[in-house]
């Protein structure tokens, strides 16, 4: 059963939350005095979920299609399945029986982003008239055969997984694939794409793999390339006087070459690595000898993409690991909802992003979206049964229209959906424009070439985009021209999540690589909320400084950064700390 939270209740919330994180004073003091109030006040969640969960909830499509004239490929990780005991199927290779199904509701802005680029181009008379743009959705499941499978079927028009290679059985005119969030899942399809030369968009980080066009001759890259979260994470660093830090990536190319970055880049600024630690591909729920030495230091630096660090910020959180400052290169994505605790592992951690203007009109579309406005879409039934209260009906499991009053999207907390669009959110929505602009400047240039008659379709291939999309790429560098230039500069973001539930993003800083030297590094400490076991900015030492008097002697086979400290010799004095 859920209680009901009183409008008298959510007033004393905000009341409190406010008082929290506008006086920094009255930290300790709200842990202590306001905790039993807050006990007594319905987590924020039993607002929105209801314990009888429906078995229509477990039962999803691996796809859905929203009609268009052409229409776009999208392959994204929405939902996915783990195994706790690998338990084998009897038949099916690669399956499990014991498999549990996930959804990353945070992901689902993707589809979002998609819609909402395709609802603009298609409401621009200047933008491909007489054409509209449309889109067919797939899961990624993270395997292979599931992913190739779900290619295969796209681009024969099939939706049942029976293939008949090159032969199109609706005759639907496609145009290109959007594909991420991983390089893995990229390549994977990449190699199918490949023999086709059929255009694909990658949305997830830059990868270099990906740029090479012996093996991907038409796979387009949108994320800037840039090498420069390592210089503005030193930097940081440098500022806060962290001089012994822990690094945890993934075990993989990009890990191997971040790890050579940092190393460099900290050798030269004197900061100590304390302990290098690399995720597996298969992470484990049971590795705790992965977590051994943790406590070495209160900085660690976390850098990969949402795929390779799912696994670990799952485990971080379940371990309420509150005593650490996290600074990573992605914000947190967790496929649970249900959170009972009042503290959360990643409050006042630090997050570099990709700086972008802000698309207020994405959040007012936010705002309109509703499964009964897009039927065809398979997470927003769930979505609303899950936090709305909607009903489905016994037979066909169909939505029904009983919800609670004014659902919407912009009421979740932001660790469940954010409104505000992600740096991946941003990638699909420039992809789409780039294959917008790139089938309007191949229509036109036929309609040039060979005239046609009125009522007459533009026939085109897939193929033909690739000379119009090689045209955005400028020295190895996504720019695409009629929308903006990539501006290489990051938003310093800080995760205020407690009580435990908010999980707001407030942007204290920026880091600006092509600024003159000493202007780089842009912060407004006085709103920073750190880990609630500080009081203060946290400190990250190996060893304390040496005071007046007193000289460093540095540990045989330690780090630089570790040492003790020794009086000075007889008629030998210091005045300084740290000699």
């Amino acid at each position: 059963m859920v209680t009901k939270l009183l409008p008298e209740h959510i007033y004393i919330y905000w009341i409190l939350f406010d008082l929290y994180h506008t006086n920094p004073c009255s930290n300790r003091m709200f842990s202590w005095i306001f905790i039993p109030l807050f006990l007594q006040i319905p987590n924020f969640f039993c607002v929105f979920i209801s314990y009888n969960i429906s078995k229509c909830y477990y039962i999803i499509a691996e796809d859905f299609h929203h009609k268009g004239d052409v229409v776009i490929g999208a392959f994204f990780p929405i939902h996915t399945y783990h195994t706790m005991n690998k338990v084998p199927h009897p038949y099916l290779p690669y399956y499990y029986m014991d498999n549990y199904l996930q959804y990353n509701f945070k992901s689902y802005q993707y589809i979002l982003a998609l819609l909402f680029a395709i609802e603009e181009i298609n409401g621009n008379p200047n933008l491909l008239p007489n054409i509209s743009l449309g889109f067919d959705f797939y899961n990624v499941r993270f395997t292979e055969k599931d992913t190739l499978m779900n290619v295969c079927m796209w681009l024969t028009a099939h939706r049942e997984k029976f293939i008949l290679p090159n032969y199109n059985c609706e005759k639907k005119y496609f145009t290109a694939a959007l594909t991420g969030t991983s390089w893995t899942i990229s390549a994977q399809i990449g190699t199918l794409f490949q023999l086709f030369k059929f255009p694909q968009l990658s949305f997830g980080p830059y990868d270099p793999i990906l740029s090479d066009r012996n093996q991907y001759s038409s796979l387009y890259q949108i994320s800037p390339k840039s090498s420069s979260v390592s210089l503005g994470i030193v930097s940081l660093m440098v500022h806060f006087r962290w001089s012994w830090v822990g690094l945890i990536l993934p075990d993989d190319h990009k890990g191997n070459k971040i790890l050579s970055d940092f190393k460099n880049e900290m050798e030269r600024k004197g900061i100590c690595i304390g302990f290098v630690k690399m995720i597996p591909a298969t992470w484990s729920s049971h590795l705790n000898q992965f977590w051994k030495n943790i406590d070495e230091t209160n900085v660690i630096i976390i850098y990969g993409d949402i795929d390779s660090l799912e696994g670990l910020m799952r485990n971080i959180r379940q371990r309420l690991l509150t005593g650490k400052v996290w600074v990573m290169n992605i914000e947190p994505h967790f496929t649970d909802y249900a959170d009972y605790f009042f503290l959360d592992s990643f409050h006042g951690s630090l997050i570099f992003t990709y700086h972008y203007s802000e698309r207020f009109e994405f959040t007012n579309f936010i705002q309109t979206v509703n499964p009964y406005k897009y039927p065809e879409d398979i997470y927003l039934p769930k979505l609303w049964h899950l936090f709305f209260k909607c009903s489905f009906s016994d037979n066909g499991c169909q939505l029904l229209n009983n919800c609670q009053f004014n659902a919407s999207l912009d009421v979740l907390p932001r660790h469940i959906f954010d409104v505000s669009m992600s740096d991946e959110s941003t990638s699909i929505y420039n992809a789409v424009y780039a294959v917008a602009h790139s089938l309007h400047e191949l229509t036109l240039q036929q309609v040039q070439m060979e005239p046609y008659e009125n009522g007459e379709e533009t026939l085109f291939f897939p193929w033909q985009l690739n000379s119009f999309l090689k045209n955005i790429e400028v020295g190895g560098q996504m720019r695409l021209d009629w929308r903006q230039e990539v501006n290489v500069k990051y938003d310093i973001l800080n995760i205020w999540n407690l009580p435990n539930g908010f999980g707001r993003k407030v942007k204290i800083g920026s880091f600006s690589p092509n600024a003159p030297q000493g202007q780089q590094l842009s912060l407004t400490e006085q709103i920073i909320q750190w880990p609630e076991e500080f009081s203060e900015i946290p400190r990250s030492v190996c060893s304390e400084s040496c005071g007046h008097g007193f000289r460093k002697v540095i540990l045989e086979g330690s780090a630089v950064c570790c040492y003790k400290c020794t009086p000075c010799a007889h008629n030998e004095i210091s005045n300084k700390t740290d000699l």
